[in-house]
């Protein structure tokens, strides 16, 4: 393989002086340099032919011995250093303290059609910041992620990416549910890839620890790597910084919200200051439209992470990097400003959002109040979100009355719409059909944007949990089945229109199909 390799973050930022790979808190330093672990048998299971070439690495490349060992960190490349970032956050809304990359590892830059990416392996050992871990991940979560990220970048969700999924060949000891029955699974390493993988606890770890010389030096190095648009690093661009990340953040939620994704585990140390989608966790994809919903066990009680409240913690992650920040620009003012501005924002951002998946090119006055009376309608009963805005675009002009009817499949149980639930929603296509009469749009036209922005294929929780049970058998056919298939989330793809159904009942109470941890 040739590659572009660069080494910006390395030259640019301070590192441990301990080479020792041995649990500790860094100090001072932004990554620790660290080796893969050496895996028993690595055999690479499934590649990403678009991010390959993104990276500049041909099909030639991915088939070789040394694509599998490089990117399973079984071969460090010459004159490449490996490392650990050092960060830290706040997890369920409690400082947690020094957290940083515990079961992944950088493995250096790649710049190709003048774009830089940091190559990442989960999954491959300990570091410094794997505090009780092993650093290793498990085959079952290597799986949901690595059809997540480019699952998502797909819908046009902002992500992070994903090149390769392989086997490690070694057995890995976990505890899934949390319940104190440890057992063995394969172990897997995923090799992610981003122009960068630093987060919001990237900078509250050093304002926590009032190094503000270290904070100043990853503040000035993020604006002039990822924000050179904004100009020198100033306190002036400070704050357009930080403003440019919190527009980032609020458009990748309303992203989630659109395609009912829920993150899970939306600590600050999961947010991207590049406003992506990262750290696939117990993620999950809303089935019952239910904003109350949030696929993490270890938040079923409060859930601080349900789908309704996604906003409401990104304004609130957005604080604590507000407060990180604070050392470097010394005046509270321009920082509340933005965030206020996030609120409104939010507010305006949802119901464009909205407006587009009910079709809607014009404003109006009352679009709000449709909105709300759909959501109320949608929690009568369980309804599956996918299907209902997938086929609410087959609503014609004037036919308020089959409304009803060309929703109907989205319910879960039918007999549960009882002839009061019936009228409202008879009610609801009545005002629907009374604002459409306002569009210029035809109805053909209007079925294509429609569709554009409300897919038809997502990856539902038991669709990856086929491919897992698939896989734990050594059949990876439907890993490349979903693979292709969520390639074209929009598209109508009649081969594989078993995938456009909702969840069925076996799967409404499995483990890994409903609600997830964050077991790895």
């Amino acid at each position: 393989m040739k590659l572009n390799i660069k080494h910006t973050f390395t030259l640019e930022l301070p590192a441990d002086p301990i080479i020792e790979n041995s649990r500790r808190q860094v100090e001072n330093a932004c990554f620790s340099y660290v080796t893969p672990k050496q895996t028993k048998s690595p055999k690479l299971i499934h590649a990403s032919k678009a991010m390959s070439e993104t990276l500049g690495i041909s099909k030639e490349d991915i088939k070789t011995e040394q694509f599998t060992k490089v990117f399973t960190g079984n071969e460090v490349l010459t004159n490449t250093k490996p490392y650990a970032m050092c960060y830290g956050g706040h997890q369920f809304g409690n400082w947690a303290g020094q957290l940083g990359d515990g079961r992944a590892i950088n493995l250096f830059e790649i710049e190709h059609d003048n774009t830089q990416w940091v190559v990442q392996l989960k999954g491959a050992g300990e570091t410094p910041y794997s505090r009780t871990a092993d650093g290793l991940a498990v085959l079952r979560s290597s799986i949901r992620e690595y059809l997540c990220s480019e699952a998502m970048h797909y819908l046009g969700v902002p992500t992070t990416r994903v090149l390769s999924l392989a086997l490690s060949g070694d057995e890995v000891m976990r505890d899934m549910l949390y319940d104190g029955n440890s057992a063995y699974e394969k172990g897997a390493i995923v090799t992610r890839v981003s122009p960068s993988f630093l987060r919001f606890g990237s900078f509250e770890i050093f304002a926590a620890r009032q190094d503000h010389k270290t904070l100043k030096t990853l503040v000035d190095y993020t604006i002039n790597t990822h924000f050179s648009h904004l100009g020198e690093p100033s306190i002036e661009n400070y704050i357009k910084f930080f403003s440019e990340v919190s527009l980032r953040t609020l458009d990748m939620i309303i992203h989630w919200q659109r395609v009912g994704f829920v993150h899970g585990v939306m600590n600050t140390d999961n947010m991207s200051i590049l406003g992506l989608t990262i750290d696939y966790g117990p993620y999950g994809w809303l089935e019952d439209f239910d904003f109350g919903w949030t696929p993490n066990t270890t938040d079923s009680q409060h859930k601080r992470y349900r789908f309704g409240n996604q906003p409401n913690i990104g304004l609130w992650n957005l604080y604590q990097l507000a407060n990180a920040l604070y050392p470097l620009i010394e005046d509270i003012e321009p920082l509340e400003t933005i965030l206020e501005a996030y609120k409104i924002d939010f507010e305006k951002k949802s119901l464009k959002m909205m407006s587009s998946k009910l079709g809607f090119e014009t404003d109006d006055d009352k679009d709000n109040l449709l909105v709300l009376a759909l959501e109320d309608a949608l929690l009568l009963t369980e309804t599956d979100m996918t299907l209902f805005f997938r086929n609410l675009s087959n609503f014609k002009k004037g036919d308020a009355k089959k409304g009803l009817e060309i929703v109907k499949d989205a319910f879960y149980n039918p007999n549960e719409v009882s002839d009061a639930i019936a009228q409202q929603w008879r009610d609801w296509f009545e005002s629907y059909d009374s604002r459409l009469a306002k569009e210029s749009l035809s109805d053909v036209e209007r079925k294509a944007k429609m569709n554009a922005v409300n897919p038809k294929y997502v990856l539902r929780n038991y669709m990856a949990q086929l491919a897992i049970d698939a896989a734990n058998k050594n059949d990876y056919g439907l890993i490349d089945e979903l693979f292709q298939l969520l390639k074209q989330p929009y598209d109508e793809q009649p081969e594989n229109e078993k995938w456009f159904a909702k969840r069925p009942d076996w799967a409404r109470h499995k483990v890994g199909c409903s609600m997830l941890s964050c077991s790895s």
